[in-house]
Formats: C-alpha cells, sequence, structure tokens
C-alpha cells in the first residue's frame, strides 16, 4: 500500500491564503452588514435604488425615523436630491408626477410652505405645476384650493371671475370649471363617445354625426307622436318608470327624445322664423349643444294637464324619477350652471347610480355632479 504524501505549503505561501481569507471573510461580512441595510430600508418601502443611495448619503438613521415616506423615495432615486431639503421631502405628500422633485425645489426656491407645496401638488398635473413654480408667489392658495376639485391651472380665472363677480370661491371654482366665464358656444368641448354620464350643454358639444348607436323607436304606448326614437338604455328603464307611474294613477306621455343635430338645425330656424333672435339665444340651444341629441333626453308630458309643471304626473316625476335613472335636468335653482331657463318637463338618462346620487344631494345639476366627479 502506497503511502499518501503529504503536500507542504511554503510559510510565506500560507500567510498570503490567511491573508486572502481573511480579506474574503471580511468583505463577505460588509456585503451581509450592507445587505441587511438595505434589506432594513426595503421592509419600509424604499426601491433598492433609493436604498443604495439613501446609505451612500449617511442617512438611513434619519430616514429610518421618518419611516415609509413616498416622496422621500423618489427624492432618493433622483439625480436632483438635495440634503439641504431633506426635512421637506418628508413632509411633502407624494403624487406621481415626473419632475416632483423638480417642482419641489422650484416651489421651495419660490418661498411656498410644505403645506403650500401639498395644496399645489394635489391640485395641478406635472405640466402645470411646472409653470406655476415659474410665477412669484400667489395669494388665496387656502381660499380655492380647500376645495378638492379646484384645477391649479385655473388659478388666474379664479381670481378674475371672483373679482369680476362678487361670487364666493365654491360658486366661483364651478362656474370657472365649466367654462361659464367664456363666452356660450364659443369655447367648446367636443364630445364624441356615447356614455350616460356625458355632458351637453353650451360649453360641451356633439358632433354632426354624432347618433347613440342603439337608436330605436318609441312604441305608441308611450307617446303621441309619430316615430319617435331614443336610446335603448333610456327607453329600457323609461318603461319601468311608466309602468310604476301607471300603476299609482299618474298618466304620462312622451313629447320628445331624440333630435339629430339637421332636426336641432330646423328646430332653430322654426323659432327664429317665428319668434326672432332673441328669442332664440335665450331658449333654444344651438344644434350641437342640445341634450336631445344624445339619445338620453325626454321631454315628459301628462296625459291629464296641459301644464306639466302644475300636474300631479310632475311632483311624482320629481320625486320618483331618480329610482330609475333619470333625473330632473333644468331646475330653476341651477340656471346660473346649465344656463338654460327652467324646463319641468325635460328628464335626462343617466342610470341609477348617478341619479340616486343626484336626488340624495338636493337634485344637484348635472354640471355640478360632472366637476366634482367626472371631469378630467
Amino acid at each position: 500500500m502506497k503511502k499518501i504524501k503529504r503536500v507542504h505549503v511554503k510559510p510565506k505561501v500560507a500567510a498570503i491564503f490567511k491573508v486572502v481569507g481573511f480579506i474574503l471573510v471580511c468583505l463577505l461580512g460588509i456585503f451581509i452588514y450592507y445587505r441587511i441595510q438595505i434589506h432594513d430600508l426595503k421592509v419600509l418601502g424604499y426601491s433598492e435604488e433609493a436604498s443604495n443611495a439613501i446609505l451612500f448619503s449617511k442617512n438611513k438613521r434619519n430616514v429610518m425615523e421618518y419611516g415609509e415616506n413616498k416622496t422621500l423615495n423618489a427624492a432618493f432615486e433622483s439625480e436632483a436630491f438635495k440634503q439641504e431639503y431633506l426635512n421637506n421631502y418628508a413632509k411633502i405628500k407624494y403624487v406621481d408626477h415626473e419632475h416632483l422633485i423638480d417642482n419641489i425645489h422650484r416651489l421651495l426656491k419660490v418661498g411656498y410652505s410644505n403645506n403650500d407645496i401639498n395644496i399645489i401638488l394635489a391640485h395641478g398635473t406635472d405640466e402645470s405645476v411646472r409653470e406655476f413654480a415659474k410665477r412669484d408667489r400667489v395669494r388665496y392658495l387656502d381660499d380655492f384650493f380647500s376645495y378638492d376639485f379646484a384645477k391649479l391651472e385655473n388659478y388666474d380665472r379664479y381670481v378674475a371671475y371672483s373679482d369680476e363677480t362678487g361670487e364666493d370661491e365654491l360658486e366661483t371654482i364651478l362656474h370657472v370649471n365649466l367654462d361659464i366665464d367664456k363666452p356660450d358656444y364659443e369655447y367648446s368641448h367636443v364630445v364624441s363617445k356615447f356614455s350616460l354620464d356625458m355632458l351637453v350643454n353650451k360649453h360641451h358639444n356633439l358632433t354632426e354625426d354624432f347618433a347613440p348607436n342603439d337608436l330605436t323607436t318609441i312604441s305608441k304606448e308611450y307617446t303621441d307622436e309619430d316615430d319617435l326614437q331614443c336610446s335603448r338604455l333610456a327607453l329600457n328603464a323609461y318603461m319601468e318608470l311608466y309602468k310604476a307611474a301607471t300603476q299609482e294613477g299618474y298618466s304620462l306621455v312622451i313629447n320628445s327624445a331624440y333630435r339629430s343635430y339637421q332636426d336641432q338645425v330646423e328646430l332653430t330656424q322654426t323659432y327664429l322664423d317665428a319668434y326672432g333672435q332673441n328669442y332664440v339665444d335665450k331658449y333654444v340651444a344651438k344644434p350641437g349643444f342640445s341634450e336631445h341629441q344624445t339619445g338620453l333626453a325626454f321631454d315628459i308630458g301628462s296625459r291629464n294637464s296641459r301644464v306639466f309643471e302644475n300636474s300631479k304626473e310632475f311632483a311624482w316625476m320629481k320625486d320618483n324619477a331618480y329610482k330609475y335613472g333619470f333625473i330632473y335636468r333644468f331646475d330653476e335653482r341651477y340656471e346660473d350652471l346649465t344656463e338654460f331657463r327652467k324646463e319641468p318637463w325635460h328628464y335626462r338618462y343617466v342610470g341609477k347610480e348617478i341619479a340616486k346620487y343626484v336626488y340624495e344631494h338636493n337634485n344637484m345639476s348635472l354640471e355640478e355632479y360632472y366637476v366634482l366627479f367626472l371631469e378630467k
């Protein structure tokens, strides 16, 4: 049996191995320690990139005290990070803006407080905040932007409209967001897509070729007119409403429903010939600006009364129409927002969810609902 030869390592080589081994152990220890530090930060919600920046800038202790903070995370991820603003970042609410940190720096330099910046960021887009930060510090932030639906880009219009009309902040915001501070019909948002919550008024118009894709003819059971049409969705809801009203002893009739753009052209000309331009300007919507073109609006009458507003059917509709998805569209109380005179006969189908909310909030106007929940 052969003897195994022992390998003799020279003392000098052995020493080198020991040094290398020691270095490797140290490096491993440092790496493990580093990963533990990263882990601590990531557990709080910081990204790998932000965690690295926090460690190398020696800010871990401060960050651990602040805890999870999306604005801090964005700051440490940004090349624009400034140590002097660390405390500001921590007190400013995060918004998903591309230039968030740059915008914060600009607003701080202008002299806005952390609270001011929170207000500005919450009411603006990335672009509008960038533009706003270029101007001198403004007044009335708390006044106008205490409302969630106030828009930063409308600040100058809010101030001008309030100064001109004397309206309070809430009314000013509603009117300006609805473009009521601009001439009727001249500055309009084009509505091209059919939806139950579409807004059509003197500042939101339909295209000439717009028509609901589910147009259907209304049965003579519900109208005395020939060939009236409307959206199938609206008709199905109205049939339920009609059945309930009939069972309770009320007699309703549809007097008008869908009108095309061309129908509105002809109607406008008829009233123009009969009553003149002043009447048309006051009482008749221009083509494209009539809600009847949506196919979702009905003019309702009573078979028992010539004046619908004085009928028991009108009282029933005001209290019950919402149950079937309809709203009383042009209430006298909101003529300043709808910009149409009261029309007791005019009901609009918006679906049960919206109709219920509108009814439960003092029969608010569709314009108010739009500003609160629908406006982009």
